[in-house]
């Protein structure tokens, strides 16, 4: 073999490894610039999707020891764990608020008129207005809010099954509803599903919406399990009650150590990226046992002067009014 093909050939293994352990090189050489230079260089320092006003970071040094930390860990010990409503669906598009997953089948055709009217009635507290403005009181606190929860979904899933829904038109009502996932959603779960990154979607909404959003959306992958509040239907395919235990926003801790024979099959898995928007999503690793990092992106949408710092008191990254997967991508481009 002659100099020139040689030569080739080792510029192309060069690449290759470069390519193979980039993530890995740049985490070491930003530990390496601060031990020489002294100067607190950061990984986040070089993401133009940190420097967005949309982000707000109130430990920057801990932010990037946990995505150092990752980097390290590469997809080996990767593992996603995420809410659904609002995290990776849209809060607003356009100034108009986006649906729920609740929220599809309430706006859809399939509720009578005179269902909405109870919707909406003052006997049932309003339920959507009333419960949703509990969800988020600043002053109030997730013990004070935990039997308020119950009841709003407790009332909310007596009037579907009162309406007798049927399974199969839900394809339909998810078509035509205003539900969107967020800007940089398909490089989110495509990203994982090529590196075969366990996804688990853990949502206080409607485990069979929710699986016909991500179906039509073309990314409910292998790599994704859903855990949620299913549906249990007759064998005319009408909806006669709910499956297991009820899942509201602020029990998603019980709901964790319930999976944890799910995070057992993970327990190479170590290196978690939590996503969420209320305080009830920071809950929602509780069942992994054996947690190395840990970095909890928070989405703030609403009452953000009273929330703001709180958020920032219990989220490593917290997103304000923010409708992309932008941060979360550019942590995953490096770590994979």
């Amino acid at each position: 073999m002659d100099r020139t093909a040689v030569a080739k050939m080792g510029a192309v293994a060069s690449a290759s490894v470069c390519v193979l352990v980039g993530g890995v090189v740049l985490a070491q050489y930003i530990f390496t610039m601060k031990k020489k230079t002294g100067r607190k260089t950061k990984i986040i320092e070089m993401m133009p999707e940190f420097q967005k006003k949309t982000v707000h970071i109130k430990d920057p040094g801990r932010v990037e020891e946990i995505i150092c930390g990752l980097i390290k860990g590469g997809a080996a010990k990767l593992q996603i764990i995420t809410d659904f409503d609002m995290t990776l669906s849209r809060f607003s598009y356009n100034g108009k608020r986006c649906p729920t997953c609740h929220n599809i089948i309430d706006n859809s055709k399939l509720i009578t008129e005179e269902c909405r009217k109870k919707f909406f009635s003052f006997q049932l507290l309003q339920l959507k207005e009333t419960y949703y403005a509990i969800e988020i009181d600043p002053a109030l606190t997730i013990e004070e809010k935990y039997p308020y929860m119950v009841e709003w979904y407790n009332k909310s899933h007596a009037l579907l099954i009162e309406q007798g829904l049927q399974k199969d038109k839900f394809a339909e009502i998810v078509r035509e509803s205003d539900v969107m996932l967020k800007e940089g959603y398909e490089n989110f779960f495509d990203k994982l599903s090529e590196h075969n990154i366990p996804v688990f979607i853990f949502s206080a909404g409607i485990g069979d919406i929710l699986e016909e959003v991500i179906h039509q959306a073309g990314v409910y992958h292998s790599n994704v399990k859903v855990v949620s509040n299913f549906m249990d239907f007759d064998e005319h395919g009408i909806l006669k009650g709910f499956k297991g235990e009820l899942i509201h926003v602020y029990n998603k801790h019980d709901g964790a150590l319930k999976n944890t024979e799910y995070f057992k099959q993970l327990k190479d898995n170590s290196n978690i990226i939590l996503l969420g928007d209320s305080q009830g999503d920071l809950s929602m690793a509780d069942g992994v046992a054996n947690v190395e990092h840990i970095l909890k992106i928070g989405y703030l949408n609403d009452k953000v002067d009273e929330l703001l710092e709180k958020y920032m008191d219990s989220y490593d990254i917290v997103l304000v009014k923010d409708e992309s997967l932008e941060v979360a991508n550019s942590i995953l481009q490096k770590i994979l």
